[in-house]
């Protein structure tokens, strides 16, 4: 019953995003309009609100931060080595591998989270607490990583990857509130009620429009004639993605419900805007749109056996 509770109510909303937009109930940019305010305004707020409230926390999900980084980082040797047997061509290897790392954290991690009934996990530290510290730094370095493997698949390491990095990073608005949450926090500030609850408001509105923007993002998008390598990257992020992140959990000595969360996070599907790095960056459009769609499907049984078995 739990199962059903914390992955119908997100998906439902998947699915009804994708609806509106097939049967153009909306406007065909009403969804990518919201998805930017979410973007821009709504997870952003939940950062910077959440981070500057919780931050005296922060030790406490070091662990759960840990397991997700190495994990992670085990997940990229994996996915560059599946490339290479699969004989993904060089061009697109920074697609493919991207495609299997990078998660839909905040738009369906964080509402698979706090879907879950409210918790405290060893340290003292709440579960959705601890999930926003995971998500913020995760985040950033997704961000870091993905910019790198998709430069390193067209370019030489070198000065020419510079710029695009630097600009990437500047234009993303949760790495912004990211930072600046860290330093609110670090400060020692209160964050005035008012400005707090308008704060808390938007960021209630990101997650909710963001799985709808999600859904509507899944009917755009197109598979390809090709599905034998969208469907290794959805495997490798969905399957062998928590798999990495269950090893990393046990070596450090995670409790169940630090090792659920940590699952949960590493069996997100592939984050809608590596299509959208992918594009800027002149990967392979396909494989990038086709890698989304499948993760989508494929996460959600991983999901359903994570939250059934934690």
């Amino acid at each position: 019953m739990l199962v059903l509770n914390v992955l119908t109510p997100v998906f439902l909303l998947i699915a009804l995003g994708a609806v509106l937009q097939k049967t153009a109930f909306v406007s065909p940019g009403f969804l990518r309009e919201a998805n930017r305010v979410t973007y821009w305004l709504g997870l952003p707020a939940l950062l910077f609100s959440q981070l500057a409230t919780s931050m005296h926390d922060a030790s406490a999900a070091s662990g759960l931060f840990t397991a997700v980084l190495a994990g992670t980082g085990l997940l990229v040797a994996l996915a560059y080595g599946t490339g290479v047997l699969l004989r993904v061509p060089g061009p697109a290897m920074g697609t493919f591998v991207q495609g299997a790392f990078r998660g839909n954290l905040a738009f369906v991690g964080l509402p698979i989270v706090y879907s879950l009934p409210e918790t405290t996990l060893r340290g003292g530290i709440s579960l959705r607490a601890a999930a926003v510290l995971v998500v913020a730094p995760t985040m950033v370095l997704y961000n870091i990583a993905g910019i790198v493997v998709l430069q390193l698949s067209q370019h030489r390491f070198g000065v020419r990857m510079l710029w695009p990095f630097v600009k990437q990073l500047l234009s993303t608005p949760p790495l912004l509130a990211t930072i600046a949450g860290v330093m609110w926090a670090l400060m020692g500030w209160p964050l005035p009620p008012a400005v707090g609850k308008a704060l808390e408001s938007l960021g209630e509105m990101a997650l909710p429009l963001g799985l709808l923007g999600v859904g509507g993002a899944l009917v755009t998008v197109k598979l390809g004639a090709n599905w034998r390598s969208p469907l290794a990257a959805a495997l490798l992020k969905t399957v062998a993605s928590p798999l990495c992140g269950w090893l990393m959990a046990r070596g450090l000595g995670l409790g169940a419900e630090e090792t659920g969360l940590v699952l949960i996070f590493m069996a997100a599907p592939t984050a809608i805007v590596s299509y959208t790095m992918a594009v800027e960056l002149k990967g392979d459009e396909a494989l990038a749109s086709g890698t989304i769609v499948l993760s989508v499907f494929t996460s959600l049984v991983v999901l359903a056996a994570i939250i059934a078995l934690h």
